[in-house]
């Protein structure tokens, strides 16, 4: 891999190669951004730390349980922790549930309202900066709710995004998540974040492991500059 000090963001005739690749193993998933910001913005809580099955199960059970967002927000905090418990570290999910729904009630345009349906109609980064001054959100979260919920051009840096991208040399090596969310969002052309974040995520899991990456049946790895280091 190349060294930091030399890293330089890719050429756009580069990112369209690996776009290019990415679609022919991949194709190019279907955008279609469902609306639903606040549950999103829930979902995406629930995803730390676990895997999908479990954060959907722990989603299932919040909403079967209570109903709406207002009673999970009312609900005492043991509840809602036995509600999500399937999730994982459900003390700590719990309270950062109710804490950010008890702030989107105190901080949102219309007082007492648990929508935050109004950031589609705002700037990315005026609603990159309202989502992240809520308990416990970063850039990560942020990104999934503007982005599959609205439609708006933000791209989420996961693990996989970050270690793909980095071995890529998409992004600078050892670059903090704040910086991995900037570079993306400068490199990737518009209006093909949806399909950049997915198909990345996809070539993460299904090859470009952590430990032990396929490079022998990898679809990128004559443009890696990292294909075959972890053999």
């Amino acid at each position: 891999m190349r060294a930091a000090s030399n890293w330089r963001p890719p050429p756009r005739r580069r990112l369209y190669s690996i776009r290019d690749r990415l679609r022919l193993v991949y194709g190019i998933p279907l955008a279609i951004p469902h609306g639903d910001g606040l549950g999103e913005l829930v979902l995406t809580v629930l995803s730390q730390s676990t895997n999908d099955r479990n954060r959907d199960v722990a989603y299932l059970g919040l909403r079967e349980r209570f109903g709406d967002w207002e009673a999970v927000r009312d609900a005492p905090v043991d509840e809602v922790e036995e509600a999500i418990r399937p999730g994982g570290i459900s003390k700590v999910k719990s309270a950062r549930i109710k804490a950010i729904l008890e702030r989107v009630s105190a901080t949102g345009p219309l007082p007492g309202s648990l929508s935050i349906d109004w950031l589609a109609g705002v700037s990315v980064p005026a609603a990159q900066e309202y989502l992240c001054s809520l308990p416990g959100v970063g850039r990560k979260t942020a990104a999934c709710v503007l982005l599959f919920a609205y439609g708006m051009p933000d791209v989420p840096v996961d693990t996989h995004v970050s270690r793909v991208g980095t071995r890529l040399a998409l992004f600078r090596a050892g670059a903090p998540f704040e910086e991995l969310h900037d570079t993306m969002l400068a490199i990737t052309p518009r209006g093909q974040e949806w399909e950049l974040h997915l198909n990345l995520l996809r070539h993460g899991r299904r090859t470009c492991h952590a430990r032990r990456p396929a490079c022998g049946a990898c679809a990128l790895a004559r443009m890696c500059p990292s294909a075959g280091a972890f053999n």
